[in-house]
């Protein structure tokens, strides 16, 4: 959220990211001939001339992309696999008995472990095709 420079209000923190973004912003200033709204208008009028001076450079949105579309349509594909297989097993989990503490902490350690051997059996691989 980056600073605005202009007017510290609550109007202009609700509106933040149109008159700081980067995109086109339209104003539309709502007033009434009634006597009765006179401050209102004249507040809104003065807060409209001063909307009207706020210049915003754009720039155009680039992204870099490191894979093909199909290659991200494949990863979204192989996480959402892996919540519903995460999913199942928190449900198998509630409708059996609950696992203690300390059976929780072992598991997570055998896991830990698992991924080191994992991390060490990739980096030998790729050893052997540097070699």
């Amino acid at each position: 959220s980056a600073h605005i420079p202009y007017r510290d209000s609550k109007l202009t923190r609700l509106l933040k990211d149109s008159l700081g973004g980067n995109c086109r912003t339209v104003f539309i200033a709502n007033i009434g001939p009634s006597s009765l709204t006179y401050e209102d208008t004249y507040n809104t009028l003065k807060y409209a001339e001063r909307a009207k001076k706020i210049k915003v450079k754009l720039s155009r949105n680039v992204t870099k992309v490191d894979f093909h579309v199909t290659r991200y349509r494949g990863i979204v594909a192989d996480l959402q696999a892996e919540i519903s297989e995460l999913k199942d097993r928190l449900q198998s989990g509630k409708s059996s008995q609950k696992h203690s503490a300390l059976e929780s902490t072992k598991y997570w350690e055998q896991c830990r472990q698992l991924q080191q051997k994992f991390r060490h059996l990739c980096d030998d691989k790729v050893a052997i095709r540097l070699q």
